[in-house]
């Protein structure tokens, strides 16, 4: 068959991508990689910008992902405008995975070099050896974890109709904070200072920690051209490493709902916090974001997007209860705001960011998914989603 201008078969685009036919039909049966058209003789066809994406996917597949984990980063790729950002994320891993590279080259010749010298294998640097090998599969899943972040600070990013964000309202709760020694607990990406750059006082000084070393790595890179006294440490916040009576703030942004032992961070933050300071923790109400649970219910009542409620844990409703024995007052405070969300590819992205069992029962069937997401906005044109949020003000 003679190319049809502006599109390959199946066939004229493995050739050209120089790989398989029985590859492109894998990714097509698998959803990675669907054909942009179908031609009168019933002949696949993809186009240029398909290039982009068959070089997304091997790339990604390259580096260790899933084809799961593919699907889902893939899902709201756009011939408009994804490439450039798709290119930037690549790039991104494989300097990651080059460093990793690096690190195992060098450990592999250090013990080489050990052995040849003293004739013996030391079986702990063999041990070591192993460790450094394995972290490979952490890369994946720092990732995702930043990567999830992300998706989910950005559907409230563009849809919130609040006219000031969470996180500028946050650091409002906080001020003044000039000449204070502050210490953020799983600061994550680091957006709560990255939003208020311009309001950081010159003489506060701000130690962001991380249980994470991958997170606390990407927040370094991301505050190379933030101004202020920043600091970064690797720590979990329920064996705090710093003396006591050392901070006038500690903050702890959507976090507490996710330990195991509440009350050993919160001896730690009170054993921490000077005399009269604060500890400015945030969390959610039994509503937030409610609409999303019913829709995947709706969709496939199987589907769970979190194995525990995180507000039974720690929530607007019972957080209270759980400072109060820790400190001297606790203010509640609330978050007025909601979402109208228009998009359902970004919906779907934040359904996937969850850390429930969704990818098992919607891995299969993304379009027929995003296909049931548009008929909800249809009405409206948006789909509302509630949001209940708030933070309790601690003084020691």
């Amino acid at each position: 068959m003679s190319q049809i201008d502006g599109f390959y078969t199946s066939g004229q685009f493995a050739k050209k991508a120089n790989v398989t036919i029985r590859t492109i039909r894998y990714y097509d049966k698998q959803g990675l990689l669907k054909p942009a058209g179908v031609s009168e003789g019933g002949y696949r066809l993809y186009t240029d910008s398909d290039f982009a994406k068959l070089q997304k996917i091997l790339s990604l597949k390259y580096l260790g992902f899933s084809l799961d984990e593919i699907r889902s980063i893939t899902i709201n790729d756009d011939d408009n405008d994804y490439v450039d950002e798709s290119l930037r994320l690549q790039l991104n891993l494989v300097r990651k995975r080059i460093e990793h590279l690096k690190l195992v080259e060098q450990t592999l010749s250090e013990t080489s070099r050990l052995v040849t010298d003293n004739q013996a294998v030391d079986w702990n640097k063999i041990l070591h050896l192993i460790h450094i090998t394995n972290m490979e599969k952490t890369l994946v899943e720092q990732y995702k974890d930043a990567a999830n972040i992300n998706i989910r600070i950005g559907l409230h990013k563009k849809y919130a109709k609040s006219p000031i964000s969470w996180f500028q309202w946050l650091f409002g709760l906080m001020e003044p904070l000039a000449g204070k020694n502050i210490l953020e607990l799983g600061c994550g990406n680091g957006e709560l200072w990255l939003t208020n750059r311009d309001r950081i006082p010159e003489g506060a000084a701000i130690c962001l920690s991380d249980v994470s070393k991958g997170m606390i790595r990407d927040v370094e890179e991301n505050f190379k051209h933030v101004s202020g006294n920043f600091s970064f440490e690797v720590f979990d916040c329920r064996q705090i490493p710093k003396p006591s009576e050392t901070f006038d703030l500690v903050a702890a942004n959507h976090v507490l709902f996710y330990l195991s032992n509440l009350d050993g961070a919160f001896r730690q933050v009170q054993r921490v916090l000077k005399p009269g300071g604060t500890f400015c923790c945030s969390t959610y109400g039994a509503g937030h974001m409610k609409e999303i649970s019913q829709l995947v219910k709706e969709f496939d009542s199987r589907i769970t997007l979190s194995e525990v409620n995180l507000y039974d844990v720690f929530g607007l409703e019972n957080g209270e209860e759980q400072l109060v024995p820790y400190f001297h007052s606790v203010e509640k405070r609330e978050f007025n705001d909601h979402l109208e969300v228009r998009d359902a590819g970004a919906l779907m992205e934040y359904i996937l960011s969850c850390h429930g069992n969704q990818q098992e029962y919607l891995s299969d069937r993304f379009g027929e998914f995003r296909e049931f997401l548009e008929r909800k906005m249809e009405k409206k044109g948006y789909i509302h989603i509630t949001k209940q949020a708030g933070a309790f003000l601690c003084v020691k």
